[in-house]
């Protein structure tokens, strides 16, 4: 079995100056050559895969481990790494471990949980709408509205007071940026494991019609979780729910507004049309731009390769959401295609957790934002519009809009 050797491509790769919404074209360049390569990372090197035949074999690959503390597991940046002996929530788990952690929320990110939630996400959608429109163009989209959307729907849901939005929301840039020194990343998340550990205890004596306060109850309080354990699960969640969403509702508008016909299209569309194109948006923009992480148990021979036992893996996932086997013409914004098969939240027993709250979100905020404003516009070129190329989560870190 041919072996490639490590290539010049370092991983990630740059984006095409002006091209922010495609992901690189060296990386995508991979699906019709070399799909399973060798790339450099900033420690060493790990095989990339960018196929979405492969990426799906291997995610539900039992023989593929997710566990953060194998040696060969290829970590994010130095700050991840630091962090992996410090915390290791569910997502960092194999089965059974993950299942029987991860199966503690299941029930509160079900299509039909989640659906139940539409009437508050639009009332908090409205409300913020208002305030944007009292306080008049130019605004940022990201702090008045992309942000604190997903920010006020995850407190509601884990029982968070989002009066602490500001500690929180800094504390999870510093932990996903891949440019935090390791002292800088620990301290954040200790800091933020604290405080939701501490809210957690609170909670087994003053509990609330919230997920924390379950927890606090079924976990804590009988001894099936640790403090520790509880409060890194919180963690997670409340990063994920809010920084992925958030960055999807202020990317997608910036890429929707390069595509008026489209955008037009979702202002005035059914909800099902609007189901479909949150599900292009999904695919087309991959806000886990920097690839899902993985590390192989045993040998395995995929893409022409072998992958020898202790090998990191990264799953491209933008990549395989542009892979033409899979999507026509994947470089084009087409919103009225069937796009239900991208990778955007994996694949396998990982599949993410929260992509039910995020669909709800987004399906809801697109169309509301679009209808109160049909004349919003960027308020600079989109050439100066700062992108989130350092963060684990693609966006922007700011979107100037008038209107």
């Amino acid at each position: 079995m041919p072996q490639p050797s490590p290539t010049a491509l370092s991983w990630p790769a740059e984006r095409t100056p002006g091209c922010p919404f495609d992901p690189p074209p060296a990386v995508t360049g991979l699906l019709t050559t070399v799909p399973v390569q060798r790339v450099a990372l900033w420690d060493g090197t790990a095989w990339l895969v960018t196929r979405h035949a492969d990426q799906v074999a291997l995610l539900r690959d039992s023989r593929v481990s997710a566990d953060t503390s194998h040696p060969g597991y290829p970590a994010l940046s130095a700050g991840s790494r630091a962090m992996r002996d410090h915390s290791r929530s569910f997502i960092a788990m194999d089965d059974p471990e993950h299942a029987d952690r991860r199966r503690v929320y299941t029930a509160d990110f079900t299509v039909k949980r989640t659906r139940r939630l539409a009437p508050r996400v639009k009332s908090l959608i409205d409300d913020l709408l208002d305030a944007m429109e009292r306080k008049g163009p130019p605004a940022d989209l990201v702090a008045d509205f992309a942000l604190p959307l997903p920010s006020l729907v995850i407190c509601e849901l884990l029982g968070v007071p989002y009066a602490d939005h500001d500690f929180f929301q800094r504390a999870s840039a510093v932990i996903v940026d891949t440019r935090s020194t390791p002292e800088e990343a620990l301290e954040a998340s200790r800091r933020l494991i604290d405080y939701l550990g501490d809210l957690i205890e609170h909670k087994v004596d003053h509990p609330g019609d919230d997920l924390l306060s379950r927890v606090a109850a079924e976990q804590l309080a009988t001894g099936l979780g640790t403090r520790e354990q509880c409060a890194d699960e919180a963690r997670l969640l409340l990063i994920a729910g809010h920084e992925t969403t958030a960055n999807m509702i202020a990317l997608g508008t910036c890429a929707f507004l390069q595509h008026p016909e489209q955008l037009a299209a979702v202002r005035d569309g059914s909800p099902e049309r609007v189901e479909g194109a949150v599900e292009e948006m999904l695919r087309y923009l991959t806000v886990a731009h920097m690839g899902r992480r993985r590390v192989a148990l045993e040998d395995i021979e995929i893409g022409g390769v072998r992958i020898a036992a202790g090998d990191g893996i990264i799953f491209a996932n933008d990549a395989a959401n542009r892979d033409p086997e899979v999507f026509e013409h994947p470089e084009r914004l087409d919103i009225d295609r069937s796009a239900r098969r991208h990778l955007a939240f994996g694949s396998g027993p990982h599949q993410c957790l929260g992509q039910n709250l995020a669909r709800v979100e987004l399906q809801l905020a697109y169309p509301a934002l679009f209808r109160r404003f049909p004349g919003l516009r960027l308020d600079r070129p989109l050439e100066e519009i700062p992108f989130r190329t350092a963060m684990a989560v693609y966006g922007v870190h700011e979107l100037p809009v008038s209107w």
